[in-house]
């Protein structure tokens, strides 16, 4: 069953932020673009590589008015012990959000019941707060930040001109598609 246009799920978690702790709900996500970034756990292998390629071009995400929450099952504390002991997270500049219920891996249906952990998904949430595109990889396989961005880029693209679609490996400024009214039907 897709999850295009499920509408976020209620929630309020802890977060560690900035070297804080902070309670972050879903009336904090709304009335913006948002991307939630689910990982299995941290102090783990593939993660620090993915958050940190992520940290590299937050301000890339903050710049199309886009903010980005990295979410694991761990606790607030663990986000807070990983920064401090990792060269590698400190440079994260976003919210990592702590999911130790699961609350937030079951709403975006990406928990694993054996494990108690979540699987690598991205998605993209529109300022209502529904899912406009998510993606859910193996855990052995990392991600590419940059190719999330594009995807926020075109979400975003697409919701300002519904009458438009970009098409593959597009990029902001390039052509766009403008399908007629006898193609429609077949998007």
């Amino acid at each position: 069953m897709s999850l295009i246009n499920k509408e976020i799920v209620d929630f309020s978690v802890q977060a560690f932020h900035k070297g804080e702790f902070k309670e972050v709900s879903k009336a904090d996500v709304l009335g913006k673009w948002s991307v939630f970034f689910f990982y299995p756990a941290d102090f783990t292998f593939i993660c620090p590589t993915e958050l940190a390629d992520l940290a590299e071009i937050y301000d890339q995400f903050q710049q199309v008015g886009c903010e980005v929450y990295s979410v694991s099952c761990d606790t607030h504390f663990v986000h807070k012990a990983w920064h401090d002991a990792s060269d590698t997270i400190k440079k994260v500049g976003y919210v990592m959000l702590a999911d130790p219920t699961a609350v937030l891996a079951r709403g975006f249906e990406v928990y694993i019941e054996d494990s108690g952990l979540a699987e690598r998904g991205a998605f993209i949430v529109n300022p209502e707060g529904k899912i406009v595109a998510y993606e859910v990889t193996a855990g052995n396989v990392g991600r590419n930040a940059q190719e999330l961005l594009r995807r926020v880029q075109a979400s975003q693209f697409v919701a300002a001109h519904g009458d438009e679609v970009c098409p593959a490996k597009w990029q902001p400024g390039a052509a766009t598609l403008k399908p007629s009214l006898d193609l429609v039907g077949a998007l």
